[in-house]
């Protein structure tokens, strides 16, 4: 009984550690709730595929009144010489020298028109549909987060760039271009936020501080064409499917340490082996009885830091070029798509400042989640220039499928988490 007692007392006790701002911020967050997600049902039944160029505009379009109506002068900046959309830019000028916040999300989902998955479905504090927690959730988060903030009256002081991107599901190319916008914003933030999904570890919430990059590479190797009765001979060589399985072989062997994974998701080698414009189909041919001229495998790699990226690439760069089988070649082509963003102590320090708040909401503290269970994301574009932290967004599940569901009461708890820290963040002389 004492403990129960305990437990019970916990929650007034810490949110008697608010500020008179902060406990309005809490009190309009609960009252903004059901509006929040009128809002996001309308996100959502709006598809906006990152191939649906006028679908992710028309989201666009949609968020800047509420954004507007908050102070932000909002800009769009179209994509169309990376073949997208375009982005969202929402910029709100608080007092100088004080922290400066970048704000991420994106616009876009991996659901097309095409897709039978198109309707948001409210099961009661839950909801389905294409988006609803990645990421059109977690810009309900962000701007349920700021109303908040503009009630208490903490949002007037806030320095705040928003950059909601147009196609974090599918980037544009080439990504210089792309994340360009986002990159500049970054080198000009203290602190950036991510509002992609909340991660959760045994019921619990947890803090992101670090994402993996993600890289594509494609080895070709080629051989000597002719009888198989000839294979291994001096002037026949091994053929190229060898050559090609030697490599993959010796990078299971050779490349694994920690944070590191590599994986082989296309094959293929014969008499010809033609890779699709997508780089997703390879269409070959061959015989039995034909030492094979080449085989191509694809494949990518995932790493938690810039200093490991360019390492891991150097050794699979080696491997590939050395202890050719006789008569073969080979060699890699790298696309290096997503950065890493690895786990800072800046991070760190900014995760501790959010578990500040969650002591005075009455709310467990967050453990920094391994960074093997996220993917990559547009943070690591700026993570190189500001702190960071992940994960702001709706805890969900079934995501990049029809099976995505979102848990609707999780953003009362992100948005308050979300409006506290920053309103303590436009506090603090920043850095920039």
């Amino acid at each position: 009984m004492i403990a129960a007692a305990l437990l019970i007392g916990g929650a007034p006790m810490a949110h008697a550690a608010l500020s008179p701002a902060e406990r309005k911020i809490d009190a309009t967050v609960e009252a903004g709730y059901e509006p929040a997600v009128g809002l996001l049902e309308r996100l959502v039944n709006q598809n906006s595929g990152s191939m649906n160029l006028a679908g992710v505009r028309a989201v666009a379009d949609m968020l800047r009144p509420e954004f507007e109506a908050l102070g932000f002068a909002v800009t769009w900046k179209p994509m169309d010489a990376a073949k997208r959309a375009g982005h969202l830019i929402a910029v709100h000028k608080g007092k100088a020298g004080t922290t400066k916040m970048l704000l991420i999300g994106h616009l876009d989902t991996v659901f097309e028109p095409d897709s039978p998955f198109q309707t948001f479905v409210r099961e009661g504090d839950f909801a389905r549909g294409p988006g609803v927690a990645d990421d059109k959730g977690g810009v309900v988060t962000m701007l349920l987060s700021l109303k908040a903030m503009q009630a208490a009256g903490t949002l007037k002081a806030a320095n705040i760039e928003v950059v909601l991107t147009g196609d974090e599901e599918d980037a544009g190319d080439p990504v210089t271009i792309a994340r360009a916008d986002l990159i500049q914003a970054g080198k000009r933030a203290d602190v950036a936020l991510d509002f992609e999904g909340l991660s959760q570890e045994g019921g619990k919430d947890m803090g992101s501080i670090a994402r993996r990059s993600s890289n594509s590479w494609t080895v070709t190797a080629t051989g000597k064409s002719g009888h198989s009765s000839g294979i291994f001979s001096a002037a026949a060589g091994d053929g190229a499917i060898y050559e090609l399985a030697r490599i993959v072989t010796t990078f299971r062997k050779e490349l694994p340490e920690p944070n590191l994974t590599f994986n082989v998701g296309l094959i293929g080698g014969g008499q010809s082996a033609d890779v699709d414009k997508d780089g997703v189909r390879i269409a070959v041919t061959g015989k039995t009885n034909i030492i094979p001229p080449i085989a191509v495998a694809k494949g990518d790699f995932r790493t938690l830091s810039e200093e490991q990226t360019q390492r891991v690439r150097a050794k699979m760069q080696a491997i590939v070029e050395q202890g050719h089988v006789p008569g073969t070649g080979a060699t890699i082509a790298f696309d290096m798509g997503y950065p890493s963003m690895a786990p800072t102590a800046g991070n760190r320090a900014l995760l501790t400042k959010l578990n500040a708040v969650n002591r005075d909401l009455g709310l467990e503290e967050m453990a920094a989640l391994d960074p093997l269970k996220r993917g990559a994301g547009d943070i690591a574009f700026v993570a190189a220039d500001t702190d960071g932290l992940v994960g702001l967004g709706l805890a969900s599940s079934g995501d990049h499928s029809p099976a995505e569901k979102a848990d609707l009461s999780t953003m009362k708890r992100q948005a308050k988490r979300a409006a506290i820290l920053m309103s303590r963040l436009a506090g603090e002389k920043g850095r920039k």
